[in-house]
């Protein structure tokens, strides 16, 4: 057998296994992602997801937008932040976001824009 075909088989061999190995990686990585986190059950994860999914369409359907505004929630307390233009929207949001059923506690982190050159 030539020696430069065992040398390219034995690269081949190696690349091979060095690609399985990062593939195995990956899918341990995907399957934690979709791993509840520590403390919640999976049914307590999506009823987080749906509760913040819900405080944002109520704050989307207001007349006053908030597209800068994030909305996480976490066994019930929901944490606002991001930016809006003035202190009543703020207050506005905050407001909307605990008249959502199944919101216990609102964590209101939304910062106003500075709006003074």
């Amino acid at each position: 057998m030539n020696p430069n075909y065992k040398k390219m088989l034995s690269t081949a061999l190696v690349a091979a296994g060095l690609l399985e190995m990062v593939g195995c990686d990956k899918s341990r990585t995907e399957h934690a992602r979709n791993e509840p986190e520590a403390g919640r059950t999976a049914g307590q994860e999506l009823d987080d997801k749906t509760l913040a999914a819900n405080v944002k369409a109520a704050l989307m359907a207001d007349s006053v937008k908030y597209p800068d505004v994030n909305v996480l929630s976490y066994k019930g307390v929901v944490q606002l932040s991001g930016f809006v233009d003035a202190k009543d929207q703020k207050d506005r949001a905050g407001d909307i976001a605990g008249k959502v059923t199944g919101v216990s506690k609102i964590e209101n982190n939304i910062t106003v824009k500075d709006t003074k050159p």
